[in-house]
């Protein structure tokens, strides 16, 4: 049987993130991808231009329709640009109950421009927090949500996963791949121990999108039965293939996205 993945995100309309690079991402690891859109925005590869939140009443009927309907193994969360639709995502997430969540908690584009109105970082631990399988943040966005300054060094990641861990997050997995290192290293804290997940430091200029394909990836691999530690082993090394074949495309003129379909083109 083929799992429904649904993706909660903004709509990037050159293709690089939010929910067309989680469907993308999707589809090439053998699930069916649904959306529910958050925001419109309009960006390129160069940055955004503008962004404009969908109603949260109108998030929620998105959401009520497809479980209503269809059978979600499996949900990655990423844009949800202000607080109200985080409240109004919580309450269907809670009220339905998915068995994997997976949450990409973006607050910035990677050009650096935001992508959230209001106190986001404060509504994701509120109502959020409680729901999840799984945070994934980088290092400025596990700033953010902790209060605390981004982690300069391993140890520093280590203790800021578990203070996020305390938060309330049943898991969190932080991204290191900003980090200083020879490695890219990501840290896994799910209350009781710690693991590793180590990766060669790739020279890629085309790396629009990655957070959202390693979040989505992981929820892909989550929806079709591998447990946690196993899931980030399998998406990590989709997004590294991804990133290291990102050449192939021609895509504008600033950081592109990631070869999704690198497996099959």
């Amino acid at each position: 049987m083929i799992p429904n993945v649904l993706s909660v995100a903004g709509f990037d309309p050159s293709g690089g993130a939010g929910v067309l690079a989680d469907i993308k991402t999707f589809a090439a690891l053998r699930c069916h991808g649904l959306a529910v859109a958050t925001a419109l925005t309009a960006q390129n590869t160069r940055g955004v231009v503008g962004m404009d939140p969908v109603p949260a009443e109108f998030v929620g009927m998105e959401i009520d329709a497809l479980f209503a309907d269809i059978e979600i193994a499996a949900v990655k969360i990423g844009m949800l640009a202000a607080p109200d639709i985080i409240e109004t995502l919580a309450g269907r997430l809670a009220h339905y109950r998915p068995k994997h969540i997976v949450l990409d908690p973006v607050l910035v584009a990677s050009s650096g421009d935001p992508l959230a109105i209001g106190d986001v970082a404060s509504a994701i631990l509120d109502h959020l927090a409680p729901l999840v399988t799984l945070v994934a943040p980088n290092l400025d966005e596990a700033a953010a949500l902790a209060g605390a300054p981004a982690p300069t060094t391993l140890a520093s990641m280590h203790k800021l996963a578990e203070d996020l861990q305390r938060r309330g997050f049943a898991a969190v997995l932080i991204k290191g791949g900003h980090l200083e290192s020879e490695k890219a290293e990501d840290i896994l804290f799910d209350g009781t121990s710690h693991r590793s997940f180590s990766a060669p430091r790739l020279t890629a200029k085309d790396t629009h999108g990655t957070g959202c394909t390693l979040s989505a990836a992981i929820a892909a691999e989550l929806a079709q039965g591998r447990e946690l530690s196993s899931a980030i082993e399998a998406a990590k090394a989709y997004v590294n293939e991804a990133l290291a074949t990102a050449d192939a495309l021609n895509v504008g003129h600033g950081p592109g996205p990631l070869h999704h379909f690198h497996k099959f083109w």
